[in-house]
């Protein structure tokens, strides 16, 4: 299906749904390159609606690793069950429910992402420290000013090192009956960070 290394899976190849999120190509590929993934690493991926990080991580960490995908809306968890069979990767598990209560039975992780947490990401993050192992990375993206607000200073409290904030606004190209335009999509804050 996708038969590059590289990140950046175009978002028209996986299945989608109007109510569930995606995060777009563009932010998934900066994510994915903050992680700094490899072979054999477990990752989360937390809020993983479409699963597109969860596929594009899968194929980071190669058949050695693995990816948890925890979701507690029933139709992301579907969503990414489709994309996982249509992507054909079997080192992925789904599962559903609150990522509150879900992550503190999950082995230690290498990677965490956190991405749609229904306002609590900044308890997710509190929880997710005690699960990353020691030098592991966490990845967040952030849509919100106050979540930002919360999350850094969360970090911090956690003394989490090399702590780095990107904002990505992205503009895609389309066409018109008169040429091309660009259309801009709400920008994306990106905090990733490292676990000492």
């Amino acid at each position: 299906m996708w038969n590059y290394k590289t990140s950046g899976i175009p978002d028209e190849y996986f299945n989608r749904t109007e109510n569930v999120p995606i995060t777009k190509e563009e932010i998934r590929a900066i994510q994915v390159s903050k992680s700094r993934l490899r072979p054999g690493q477990i990752v989360y991926d937390i809020g993983c609606g479409s699963g597109s990080i969860s596929i594009e991580a899968a194929i980071q960490v190669e058949s050695s690793g693995k990816v948890l995908a925890i979701d507690y809306d029933k139709k992301a968890v579907e969503l990414t069950k489709k994309n996982i069979e249509k992507f054909a990767l079997s080192n992925i598990s789904v599962i559903f429910g609150n990522a509150k209560e879900k992550i503190l039975d999950l082995e230690e992780a290498d990677a965490i992402f956190i991405g749609g947490t229904g306002g609590d990401t900044k308890e997710i993050v509190e929880i997710s420290q005690n699960k990353l192992k020691s030098g592991g990375r966490i990845v967040i993206g952030i849509i919100l000013i106050e979540t930002l607000y919360s999350v850094l200073q969360v970090l911090d409290q956690l003394q989490f090192k090399s702590i780095d904030i990107t904002q990505v606004t992205i503009a895609k190209s389309r066409k018109t009956s008169t040429g091309t335009m660009m259309l801009a999509r709400n920008p994306v804050t990106i905090i990733s960070a490292t676990k000492v």
